[in-house]
């Protein structure tokens, strides 16, 4: 009698449901004299204190981008490559973006376009500002340019219509700052779920 041997292979033990999500913010924005930096910090401040999120800030005005696309295969910037482990190491996205001609900044574009790999099978939400339509059309084609890339975009938004330095002060929009907060919130639990939920299973089954 012969006996055969079998053997198992152990699944990856996915991440505890209590681990935070990292979630990385990247403002969209360069333009001297932009609002980003005000829209961005405020929505930091919120999703910090959210709870049990470690947020990354990507402020791409400080980015140090290549102008050019590199070649795949061939060695990217330093700088490039520690933009690129941020990118790989968060486990959903909010994008800032004001709209610039019924769409978004071209720096914007350049950047997602930088990677790949890093961004599948993960979750994205957008914050977005300008005048009467608020950036909803930034909105609208960033989310097929990201569903080109395998990413989930969430349903909720925030949006500030007809912004000025005015109306949006350091700490949050002067007009109807609760409705704003709720919206964040609502967008944030939206995200956390989606990046709870493809994290175990990026885990479980590596994507692609």
């Amino acid at each position: 009698m012969s006996a055969t041997a079998t053997t198992s292979t152990a699944s990856p033990t996915p991440p505890a449901t209590t681990d935070p999500i990292r979630l990385a913010v990247i403002i969209g924005s360069t333009r001297e004299g932009r609002l980003g930096s005000t829209v961005g910090g405020w929505f930091t401040a919120l999703a910090t204190a959210h709870g049990n999120t470690e947020v990354d800030l990507i402020d791409l005005a400080d980015a140090e981008l290549p102008a050019v696309h590199p070649d795949w295969g061939t060695e990217p910037t330093p700088a490039l490559a520690a933009l690129t482990a941020r990118v790989d190491a968060a486990d959903a996205f909010v994008v800032v973006t004001p709209e610039y001609n019924h769409s978004f900044p071209a720096v914007l574009k350049h950047f997602i376009d930088l990677h790949r790999e890093e961004w599948q099978a993960k979750p994205v939400g957008f914050v977005s500002y300008g005048g009467a339509g608020g950036g909803l059309r930034a909105v609208e084609q960033l989310r097929l340019v990201f569903a080109e890339l395998h990413c989930a975009t969430v349903r909720e938004t925030v949006s500030f219509h007809k912004v000025t330095g005015e109306v949006f002060a350091a700490d949050g929009p002067a007009h109807n700052p609760e409705g704003a907060a709720g919206a964040a919130k609502a967008m944030l639990d939206q995200l956390d779920w989606w990046a709870r939920a493809l994290r175990t299973a990026r885990t479980a089954h590596p994507y692609g």
